[in-house]
């Protein structure tokens, strides 16, 4: 499995300056996930991209173009803007996918030009990349009502950590693999996960996903063999404690490595 190391910050507004250290400490805890829960081994190639943090466009450039030449990658970042050209490189090898985003926020505030971690996705359906329609955003609970406002003007699908907690995981994974027809763009914000098991973000949101159900959704949208493209952002080693989050990181790789 190739991994894509794209450590950037730049697109974070401050709040994730350090989350470009994050994919040196994954790759290294890699080294500890000696099989997956499916009990297979992962070898991976390791592509690291040279990134400015003071020239988004060209960071993001690299992005795509790295992501647009491969079948399959995870692409570990860095903040939550680099999905951006993430999609972007996938959307070129195809056409009509759906965009599957794990995430406390729905990052659709603005419409900055280049996009930053909290609109991304809002560029992202504003320029036409992926449909509204095709987007699933898994575990919110913080959101500000101009995102609500679009949520609803879009009909994008979204399920709240309050409807998980009142569904469970499983009826809630279940909805979401019937969704799944298509292509599969896969993106993991760590703060999906509840601060208690991953304090090392940016935000800190209570009252989230727990690693276990976060890594059982995980590995059902594995085993419908849809998934194209994956990253892993807002992991930020200089706000972790004992490296737990990067650790956190290791295993949701781990779990995805053979897609």
């Amino acid at each position: 499995m190739k991994i894509i190391k794209a450590g950037f910050s730049g697109g974070g507004l401050g709040r994730g300056d350090g989350s470009n250290l994050a994919p040196d400490l994954v790759v290294k805890h890699l080294e500890s996930v000696y099989s997956n829960e499916d009990q297979k081994r992962c070898v991976f190639e390791i592509e690291e991209l040279v990134l400015d943090e003071k020239n988004i466009e060209e960071s993001h450039a690299l992005i795509e173009e790295s992501v647009s030449k491969e079948d399959k990658a995870i692409i570990i970042g860095g903040d939550h803007s680099i999905t951006y050209p993430a999609v972007k490189g996938f959307s070129k090898n195809n056409e009509d996918f759906i965009l599957i985003i794990f995430d406390a926020h729905p990052d659709l505030m603005d419409d900055f030009k280049p996009p930053t971690q909290e609109d991304y996705l809002k560029v992202l359906v504003e320029e036409g990349v992926v449909k509204p329609e095709n987007v699933i955003l898994v575990g919110l609970r913080n959101w500000d009502a101009q995102e609500i406002s679009y949520l609803e003007k879009k009909q994008i699908r979204f399920y709240t950590c309050k409807e998980i907690f009142e569904k469970g995981i499983k009826e809630i994974t279940k909805e979401i693999i019937i969704k799944i027809t298509k292509p599969v763009y896969l993106s993991v914000d760590v703060d999906v996960v509840d601060p208690t098991e991953a304090i090392g973000t940016g935000y800190l949101e209570h009252g989230g996903l727990s690693s276990r159900e976060l890594i059982y959704a995980l590995q059902k949208i594995k085993e419908t063999n849809k998934i194209g493209m994956c990253d892993l952002v807002e992991i930020n080693p200089e706000k972790d404690v004992n490296e737990m989050t990067s650790i956190l990181g290791a295993k949701i790789v781990g779990e995805l490595c053979d897609f």
